[in-house]
């Protein structure tokens, strides 16, 4: 049997692609206005960097947020991280 959803439920469910996708644009921009400030993307493609994990790399991002004294959450953390592992490091998790 089938369960039937609510309306809320349902338009929830439809609304998550856009969620997902407004997430990845705000991480974005986060990248864009603070990791940029620092450096360019030849530090996660040179082939002497000193990340090499997952793990590792949401280690470094939480040491450059408090470097940088962002006061992200552990979901922003969390979300740079995985947003720089599917655009340049590409660990599997």
């Amino acid at each position: 049997m089938i369960p039937r959803l609510t309306l809320p439920a349902l338009c929830l469910l439809l609304a998550l692609p856009t969620l997902a996708s407004a997430d990845e644009e705000d991480t974005a921009e986060l990248y864009q206005f603070n990791c940029t400030s620092c450096h360019g993307a030849e530090v996660y493609t040179r082939t002497d960097r000193k990340v090499n994990s997952l793990d590792a790399l949401e280690r470094q991002v939480r040491r450059c947020e408090l470097a940088l004294g962002l006061k992200w959450f552990d979901e922003e953390i969390a979300s740079m991280a995985n947003y720089l592992n599917t655009h340049y490091y590409k660990f599997t998790p």
